[in-house]
């Protein structure tokens, strides 16, 4: 698996374990299921859930959750506080602001910005006429 974290970390939900890692880059809890790049980071207090998978160079904010099998690209930019609903896709160096939630099924168009407390419906694409290009 990419970007392996290096400390495990257990709770118990719903009467079983649940593990996670921390994430070497930023020390973000990760699913041992899910990939993150060495490249990428993941802030202490975010969490990627299983089968999510995050490319080289992203980056994902204090607070936010990347959801079940998520996906974000190469150079995402994730803002604080942001919910990356299960199954979005986020492409090539987008940008998701703060607060702004995706979600299931969300497919974010490369090089789009999604701007900050935006909500998108499941199963929504987003495409840069809609919000603008990234920066």
């Amino acid at each position: 698996m990419a970007g392996r974290s290096s400390t495990r970390v257990e709770f118990e939900e719903h009467g079983r374990t649940v593990v996670y890692r921390r994430h070497r880059n930023g020390g973000g809890l990760v699913s041992p299921q899910a990939t993150v790049e060495p490249t990428a980071f993941v802030a202490r207090d975010a969490w990627v859930e299983t089968g999510a998978r995050i490319g080289a160079g992203a980056s994902v904010g204090s607070g936010s959750w990347i959801d079940v099998d998520a996906r974000l690209g190469e150079d995402v930019a994730v803002g604080r506080n942001v919910h990356v609903g299960p199954g979005a896709e986020v492409g090539d160096g987008a940008q998701i602001e703060t607060g702004a939630r995706l979600g299931a099924g969300v497919r974010v168009q490369a090089r789009t910005r999604v701007p900050a407390d935006a909500s998108v419906a499941d199963g929504d694409v987003v495409t840069r006429e809609r919000f603008g290009i990234a920066a």
